[in-house]
């Protein structure tokens, strides 16, 4: 099978249901973050294996699913209750790791190590995905499951960032305000 299809080089693409889309609608936006941010979770990975780093990626392939089917069809094709059963486990697990935290003291400047920054563009690759499904609840607010879904993956990358800084021993770097 060949990878190349030709069938988006006028700039559309299919969504699951063979309907057509311009390559700059928000849901490519949406989808396509949510793609990149699995990637960058991968780099992680690759510094820390991690099985529920793992989970979040199975996780985000649904997310992505769902975001190239139509709301209409999500029903059938999708568990849309995994969303929240997959919020509240990282609910679970934000909470597992903030116990062991210091508590904070200003806001932290997203360096440290590799491991760290890497941690901390997962977060902010996130809450871009955010925006762009904030964008496509102004139309249909069932895509409110996912947003709030994502919100919540981007305070576990933040508290993860957070836990990597304490089992690497390497102090937290605050912002210094230049007033």
């Amino acid at each position: 099978m060949k990878v190349y299809t030709r069938t988006g080089d006028k700039g559309t693409t299919s969504l699951s249901d063979g309907s057509r889309v311009s390559k700059n609608d928000n849901l490519l936006h949406a989808y396509g973050t949510v793609d990149e941010l699995n990637s960058f979770i991968g780099v992680v990975i690759s510094q820390n294996p991690d099985d529920f780093l793992t989970k979040v990626q199975n996780e985000l392939f649904v997310v992505g699913g769902m975001l190239a089917t139509p709301v209409s069809n999500w029903e059938k094709y999708w568990k849309v209750e995994r969303l929240a059963d997959f919020t509240t486990e990282l609910e679970h697990e934000i909470d597992r790791m903030t116990a062991e935290l210091p508590p904070m003291r200003g806001f932290i400047l997203p360096q440290g190590n590799r491991l760290i920054a890497d941690t901390h563009v997962c977060r902010t690759v996130c809450r871009r995905a955010e925006r762009y499904v904030v964008a496509l609840m102004e139309a249909d607010e069932a895509y409110q499951k996912v947003q709030v879904l994502l919100n919540r993956l981007s305070d576990f990358f933040f508290i993860l960032a957070r836990y990597f800084h304490l089992k690497e021993n390497i102090s937290e770097t605050l912002y210094q305000s230049t007033k």
